[in-house]
């Protein structure tokens, strides 16, 4: 059974965090929220999530400077900054520091969701690919340790 990808809403504005909660609950995704970069930092030390989105101005983090802290944490997390701010600088800033992609609010839900599929299809190609890489290692080790023991 293919599991449900997991998504961190991470966002001070609760009418967003529900609303983007709802929409992707709705495409089957399992959803959890964070207020602050301290709370999403913390959720995902203690959780797997496949995706975090992030917005740029959070209460106690600018989200750039959470992005590097989760990048320490969960490196294979997809990070989306989300931002209602709109600079040249912030996008640079935000892809420079590791972030998967780059959305403007107000949120179009057709543009986030068609954005969240194109980056958990890469992440399970590049998971399959490693997969592949660990196996073809194996069977090669395997093949030279029977050939030196002969």
């Amino acid at each position: 059974m293919k599991r449900k990808a997991r998504i961190l809403i991470v966002d001070d504005d609760e009418d967003i965090c529900k609303t983007l909660s709802l929409i992707l609950q709705e495409e089957g995704y399992e959803t959890d929220i964070a207020n602050t970069g301290r709370e999403a930092i913390k959720k995902s030390r203690e959780n797997f999530y496949n995706v975090a989105l992030l917005d740029i101005k959070l209460p106690d983090m600018e989200g750039t400077e959470l992005l590097t802290k989760m990048r320490e944490t969960s490196p294979k997390m997809i990070k989306i900054m989300v931002t209602g701010y709109p600079a040249l600088k912030n996008a640079v800033e935000a892809l420079n520091r590791g972030a998967d992609a780059y959305l403007m609010k107000p949120v179009n839900p057709e543009k986030v969701i068609k954005t969240i599929k194109e980056k958990l299809k890469k992440q399970r190609e590049e998971e399959v690919m490693t997969e592949e890489k660990i196996a073809m290692f194996v069977k090669t080790r395997t093949q030279k340790l029977l050939q030196e023991s002969k």
